[in-house]
């Protein structure tokens, strides 16, 4: 055959797989496999999206203005320094088309998001990968693996599928000890969901450094998932160079609606979030008490470790499975014999929590 792609991306194994959300036989199972709100959307943004049905045939704001605007206000930002994409997964892939090519490394950390690999990978770059520390990015891993080729290092915090997160202060002693060429990427996607006093979400470092972005997303604690909708927070001069190369129109018209709805309405969001953090901290105590270790979690997700062989994850999951319960195994970029959960509707928690008590007694 004659055509022939960019040698990196034959070094990716297979597409990205998404989390399970069929199962045979199951007309409406639960799916708790792809860290989704199962609140769904504020009922003012589901307005909003409606509302926008009249104007489908117009080409949306390509300024992202009114959206920009309103985090610029609600976070104390410059909304200038602010770009929209189509998920924070566009404004990844744009960061690193920008910023990464043959010849240079991203420095990625062990569980990190496997779509900062194959950008990089696409890109023709090297990728490193630095070890984590009981399930959490591990700062001196990855400074002891930074090197004059090293171009992009993206941090997911809190990170997936683990949960955990990097402290303020460890977040600036990781920035501190990088070169200026190299960029440091904050995906934030699960800020959102996040209690602790001591957490960061990277607007502070965007805002002190030249060579810091911080990307977030409208897909979990606002429930967009299906409109595809995310934004960053950049230095300018990254700003003038992602509108260089973003498409004139990669947000749509109603996904910008919704998201200034939902960003717009701050009791559901709130309501959420306790929510939340209530069932993080009851299914944890009680996944631990009946021998499944749950590494501790900041997110809208668990990551359970299932004990031995005669009780594995995927023993677990098919359990679960059989119960009209999707989880998401954890295979390659996470921990061995794991699976992860979302934590979702007081039903969907219970659910879990006794089909789980059941198969670890072996019923």
């Amino acid at each position: 055959m004659g055509l022939k792609p960019r040698p990196g991306i034959l070094k990716i194994p297979a597409a990205y797989a998404q989390g399970q959300s069929e199962l045979d036989g199951v007309r409406e199972p639960v799916k708790l496999s792809a860290n989704e709100s199962e609140f769904g959307p504020s009922p003012r943004a589901v307005e909003a999206y409606r509302a926008e049905s009249a104007r489908l045939h117009r080409y949306p704001d390509g300024s992202q203005a009114a959206l920009r605007e309103a985090l610029g206000e609600a976070y104390g930002i410059d909304a200038a320094q602010i770009v929209c994409g189509n998920g924070s997964d566009e404004l990844i892939l744009l960061l690193t088309r920008a910023y990464v090519g043959p010849g240079d490394e991203v420095l990625i950390s062990e569980c990190g998001f496997e779509m900062c690999r194959i950008h990089a990978l696409a890109q023709g770059a090297e990728v490193v990968v630095a070890p984590e520390k009981d399930h959490v990015v591990d700062v001196d891993a990855i400074l002891a693996r930074v090197s004059d080729k090293t171009r992009l290092i993206p941090i997911a915090n809190p990170n997936n599928p683990t949960g955990t997160y990097l402290p303020g202060s460890e977040l600036q002693r990781l920035h501190a000890g990088l070169p200026d060429h190299t960029l440091l990427l904050i995906d934030s996607a699960y800020a959102e969901y996040v209690t602790a006093e001591d957490y960061d979400s990277g607007i502070a470092l965007v805002g002190s450094a030249d060579n810091v972005i911080m990307t977030r997303t409208f897909s979990k604690i606002y429930g967009l998932s299906g409109l595809r909708i995310g934004w960053a927070y950049c230095p300018g001069d990254v700003i003038d160079i992602l509108q260089r190369i973003r498409t004139p129109f990669n947000t749509n018209r109603a996904a910008l609606a919704a998201a200034l709805a939902a960003l717009q309405d701050e009791d559901y969001t709130a309501r959420v979030r306790a929510h939340n953090a209530a069932w993080i901290t009851r299914m944890s105590e009680e996944l631990n008490s009946i021998g499944i270790q749950v590494v501790p979690s900041v997110a809208n997700f668990i990551l359970m470790i299932f004990p031995d062989p005669g009780r594995s994850a995927d023993a677990a999951a098919k359990y679960l499975q059989s119960q009209g319960i999707i989880p998401r195994p954890v295979n390659a970029g996470g921990p061995a014999n794991c699976l992860r959960i979302t934590i979702g509707l007081d039903e969907h928690n219970e659910a879990v929590l006794k089909a789980l008590s059941e198969f670890m007694k072996g019923l």
